[in-house]
């Protein structure tokens, strides 16, 4: 199964981006053992000067566009699930093991996503009720896949 995060906005060089990039190459250098045949991220960004509802419809209609079919879609989203990590791991293992193709992991710009992404997804994470920083939730979101995959893998990444 392929993971895939597709987010709104660019990173720039500097430490997030570095993280991201460590935690998506030990992702695929550890997945591939276990089912897992690649991890990237996809990066949306839309250039017109667009406003509210019109520019969260019009990411939403970029990160879809990313959407392969046959995909698992799963939205990062303040009213989405809170789960640990074991049960993500789970969640994920599922997944594969049910013959998913890829997952894809959306996070929206700074107004958030638009209905249209949640009412597609298939599922909702939260990291919690905080507010986070979009370009930190991908670090937050690369982590917590790697986490997951050690966890799977029995690696002792993952301590209880």
């Amino acid at each position: 199964m392929r993971l895939r995060i597709c987010a709104v906005g660019r990173l720039r060089a500097g430490p997030e981006q570095q993280l991201v990039e460590d935690y998506l190459a030990r992702l695929s250098a550890t997945g591939r053992a276990i089912g897992f045949s690649s991890a990237a991220l996809t990066e949306v960004e839309e250039k017109k000067r667009l406003e509210g509802a019109a520019l969260m419809a019009r990411e939403a209609e970029l990160l879809l566009a990313h959407v392969p079919p046959g995909a698992r879609v799963i939205a990062l989203d303040e009213r989405g699930r809170n789960e640990g990590s074991e049960a993500f791991a789970a969640r994920l293992g599922a997944w594969r093991d049910e013959g998913t193709p890829e997952a894809v992991f959306l996070i929206g710009g700074a107004n958030g996503l638009a209905p249209e992404i949640r009412e597609r997804a298939d599922h909702l994470v939260s990291f919690g009720k905080m507010t986070w920083p979009h370009m930190l939730a991908r670090v937050m979101l690369t982590e917590q896949l790697y986490r997951a995959i050690t966890i799977l893998a029995g690696h002792p990444y993952h301590r209880v």
